[in-house]
């Protein structure tokens, strides 16, 4: 848990993923067509991936990817930040953590 507190707090934006979840690649997408450079972990490739994923459901995050964190803080799933995107509350939250300035 340590270890994931640190990856989320180091970057104002990571996206746990895999590279096998379509719905992963879409969130992906969404934030680099936004402009926002992501700190993207690929649990399915990195070492103690599936010890992060636990860490995650732990957090209360299901499914456990793709999950985003701006600032910080956990936003959510794919659910959660397509629906703050289509009301228009993604980019002044991404404004706000710094990672976008436009």
């Amino acid at each position: 848990m340590e270890k994931l507190q640190k990856m989320i707090s180091e970057k104002s934006v990571v996206i746990f993923s895999k590279n096998s979840c379509c719905m992963s690649h879409t969130i992906k997408t969404l934030f680099l067509d936004i402009g926002v450079n992501p700190t993207i972990y690929e649990l399915d490739e990195i070492n103690r991936g599936k010890e992060i994923e636990q860490a995650l459901a732990q957090l209360g995050c299901s499914p456990t990817v793709p999950v985003v964190f701006i600032g910080g803080q956990l936003v959510g799933g794919a659910n959660q930040v397509m629906s703050l995107h289509l009301n228009r509350s993604l980019i002044p939250m991404l404004k706000r953590a710094g990672a976008l300035w436009l």
